[in-house]
């Protein structure tokens, strides 16, 4: 019989939820804007392709080599006053790109975007997870991790609307400006961690501790699988307008707008129903996270297939639209696995060393990879890698389904903070 849970108590982890998805918008609102203005910074600083595109790339590169620091960091101080400074600062820095006066200016304020972000990104997790029981994790998560699709495309919609009505520097200013009003309620969020005593808090050393994460195989074959999930995802995002351009004479601003709109319907339900149905099938049997991210990338894989083969626009669309609202539905429960099978004083360093492994292999080198493999074969069959990545991914997370059991079990023997019970949301 489950405790009962006063309202007070449950109405502070419903706030902590509004909170940090609220603030997990603004992390993909700041992101993406940058690419709603290319064009408009191209015009402006008279950049080439290539000067543009180490934007993005410098963001990416410092995103992932900041995120084992504020890993580390993370599981020994306040996550909450960690995440609020990360977030004052992206904010502060995305703000500072609208005032860029040159080239080296605006590459320096992205490049601090991506470590601020970092922050965020690694300790926001493990910090919402606390507040609920393991029972409702899938859920909660799949809420949190809605911003993906849905603070995207609001940073593409922000980014392009505002930057043709004021410029793109205008537009900078603009979007950082609301994560200044969210830096201080985020400072004084609660964090249930933080009663544990600072000696209880992990102290060996670096390749020690990175030792313990490649021996938890669950941990290891989640992060692969998700690996392969965003090397898919990463090379379809950037390439998937030029397909419907070159294969059914789409502009490629059309392109754009419509794989845009059907990647926010597709993750908003792909994304709410697999925490949903990985929740159910998880008080079934402990692999029941790890079989609903499988079986959604099984059945993904062939309707990419079809989409990059079909010579039927309607059902190529149909067939994109499908396989990304499957593909999505691994999102809650592989990121609630990580959660469940790390002890609670390591997750945010679980969390940066996965973003750092899922964006190096994934969407920092897919899209590379796709056009030099266009260039020999032609786009529609370099695309073919795609589904073949989805079906490494529903390989690796079945093959953690061997280990979970074993991994849960560890993780809560060996945990080294008593956080308070955690509410249902």
């Amino acid at each position: 019989m489950k405790p009962a849970v006063s309202e007070p108590v449950a109405g502070r982890a419903r706030y902590a939820l509004a909170l940090l998805l609220t603030v997990n918008l603004l992390n993909y609102i700041d992101r993406q804007a940058l690419y709603a203005v290319f064009p408009l910074i191209k015009s402006d600083l008279n950049l080439s392709d290539t000067g543009l595109g180490f934007l993005g790339s410098a963001f990416m590169l410092c995103y992932m080599l900041a995120a084992p620091f504020f890993g580390r960091l993370g599981d020994r101080c306040n996550r909450t006053r960690l995440a609020a400074g990360g977030l004052a600062a992206w904010s502060i820095a995305t703000m500072l790109s609208g005032t860029a006066g040159s080239y080296r200016m605006l590459l320096a304020a992205r490049s601090m975007v991506g470590i601020g972000e970092a922050s965020f990104g690694t300790v926001s997790p493990g910090l919402l997870s606390d507040y609920v029981n393991r029972e409702r994790r899938g859920q909660t998560l799949s809420l949190f991790y809605l911003a993906i699709p849905v603070g995207s495309a609001l940073g593409y919609i922000l980014g392009g609307q505002l930057g043709q009505a004021f410029g793109w520097k205008a537009a900078f200013l603009l979007v950082g400006l609301p994560g200044l009003f969210l830096a201080l309620p985020l400072y004084f969020l609660d964090d249930p961690r933080v009663s544990t005593s600072l000696t209880d808090k992990p102290k060996e050393p670096l390749l020690p501790e990175l030792r313990r994460f490649w021996l938890n195989r669950t941990y290891m074959q989640a992060t692969l699988s998700m690996a392969a999930m965003t090397f898919a995802l990463g090379g379809l995002a950037q390439w998937a307008p030029s397909f419907l351009h070159r294969s059914f004479g789409l502009e490629v601003a059309r392109g754009n707008t419509i794989f845009g709109a059907m990647t926010v319907v597709s993750g908003i339900i792909g994304t709410l129903a697999g925490g949903w149905l990985g929740d159910r099938f998880q008080r079934r049997t402990p692999v029941g996270y790890l079989y609903v991210s499988a079986v959604g990338f099984l059945l993904g894989a062939p309707l990419m297939v079809l989409a990059l083969t079909t010579a039927s626009q309607t059902v190529c669309l149909a067939a994109i639209f499908a396989a990304e609202l499957f593909l999505f539905l691994n999102t809650g429960p592989l990121n609630t696995v990580l959660v469940n099978v790390v002890a609670p004083g390591r997750r945010a360093m679980a969390f940066a060393l996965n973003i750092f492994v899922i964006h190096a292999l994934g969407d920092a080198v897919s899209p590379a990879i796709i056009g030099f493999l266009s260039d020999q074969w032609g786009l529609s069959r370099a695309l073919l890698i795609t589904p073949l990545a989805v079906l490494f991914a529903a390989g690796f997370a079945l093959r953690g389904g061997r280990y979970i059991e074993g991994d849960q079990g560890a993780a809560e023997e060996t945990s080294i903070c008593n956080p308070r019970p955690a509410p249902e949301i």
